[in-house]
């Protein structure tokens, strides 16, 4: 290399590009540690945007291949559910149509397992359709019928206690087929749906929550290989992963944007479109 090109290179002043890569460099990093490190580029850069910086997603993109970051990847779902033979189901009041027009119109739910040192496990969601809010959980290590009852109480709690016309859309697991869980949505207005056995896609918004759930939090990249230990681990990660589902993480259902701003929209426009009573 000839000298003068050597004291160019090292004389030369850093371009406009890369000072702005030293700058939001770190911004992508930290948006992709606060949401549990699964965020890819497109919701990393819809995060950005949301927050108020500048980026484009082929930059944010380019910033997390530098910064040796990516999105999270989900794995094909095990079945943990099992249906009894000859025992009765409820109809399926669903059919693969899993839209609602209004919060609390349509729930969904499933069981799903988390291995751990002292044992399995057991994770029960409701979720509403509308909104993919999870309005319900549960974590136990059992998966009898008083884990899904404790999982409806909760949402019995949050969403009302008297939910006429709403429909909870399950599997044909005994959890859904037991008289006792019949009779606890009956309690609330709210009829049950049993999809048909073996058919996956008959539960798949069910399914599709369990299995990022598992992607995102249980062999999430957080937790780098480790083991969970004890269940009330599992429970404890659970509760801060639901609160971050419900209230931060990005829906590309909803628009990108979390449930509780997506319910909170749907309100005000109620609200807003309410004729006005004149006041004599």
């Amino acid at each position: 290399m000839a000298p003068s090109s050597y004291y160019e290179f090292k004389n030369r002043q850093p371009s406009t590009r890369s000072q702005r890569d030293e700058v939001m460099g770190p911004v992508v990093r930290q948006l992709w540690e606060d949401n549990f490190r699964v965020y890819g580029a497109r919701k990393v850069w819809k995060a950005a945007r949301r927050a108020g910086h500048d980026l484009g997603r082929d930059q944010v993109a380019r910033l997390m291949r530098t910064a040796g970051i990516e999105g999270v990847r989900r794995t094909k779902r095990v079945r943990t559910t099992k249906p009894e033979a000859g025992v009765p189901r409820h109809p399926d009041l669903v059919g693969r149509d899993f839209t609602a027009t209004a919060p609390n119109q349509l729930w969904v739910t499933d069981l799903t397992f988390v291995p751990t040192w002292a044992g399995i496990a057991y994770v029960c969601f409701i979720i509403d359709a509308y909104s993919r809010m999870i309005v319900g959980w549960r974590v136990a290590s059992h998966m009898r019928t008083t884990m899904v009852l404790d999982a409806i109480e909760m949402a019995r709690w949050s969403r009302g206690t008297t939910l006429t016309g709403l429909r909870c859309h399950s599997d044909a697991g005994s959890q859904f087929t037991s008289i006792r869980y019949g009779e606890r949505l009956a309690e609330i207005g709210a009829v049950p749906s049993i999809g048909t056995v073996g058919d996956s896609y008959d539960n798949a918004l069910a399914e599709t929550v369990n299995g990022y759930y598992k992607a995102e939090l249980i062999r999430g990249p957080a937790r780098e290989g480790r083991p969970w230990k004890t269940v009330e681990d599992v429970e404890f990660a659970t509760l801060s992963w639901v609160h971050w589902h419900n209230h931060d993480r990005l829906h590309g259902y909803l628009n990108d944007v979390p449930p509780t701003e997506f319910e909170e929209t749907f309100y005000a426009q109620t609200r807003t479109d309410q004729p006005l009573v004149e006041i004599q």
